[in-house]
């Protein structure tokens, strides 16, 4: 699961922003999983790949959803002081949120997935 915060959901259901930076200890991702955004839905993971924070530039920013890099990294800095402070390595995520057919098998396949856990506990 990602997390987002609410001004992001928009960009992210009308497919504008396809990718976000996380700091993480270790990788927690891998391409062509599949994950789930609150409030927005299923996404794909296309890629991900590990990124230096001051390397970005404002094409990076963009599908990320910032006008510039500069503003990217302030976000960062933002959420991410502890983890930076501490040495974590940033990771780009690029993902597509999947098409409606597609949310709704992955939904019926959670819903299957959970009768069949709870079925066996009786």
């Amino acid at each position: 699961m990602l997390l987002f915060k609410k001004k992001f959901l928009d960009a992210i259901r009308s497919g504008e922003k396809t990718q976000t930076i996380r700091l993480w200890n270790v990788c927690r991702m891998r391409a062509g999983q599949r994950s789930y955004i609150p409030g927005a839905g299923y996404i794909r993971v296309l890629s991900i790949g590990p990124v230096e924070v001051e390397a970005l530039t404002d094409a990076d920013a963009m599908p990320d959803g910032f006008p510039s890099a500069d503003a990217l990294r302030r976000e960062l800095a933002t959420l991410y002081a502890d983890q930076l402070a501490s040495g974590f390595r940033a990771y780009r995520i690029c993902f597509e949120l999947l098409s409606p057919e597609e949310q709704a098998a992955a939904v019926a396949e959670r819903q299957a997935k959970k009768a069949a856990k709870n079925g066996r506990g009786s």
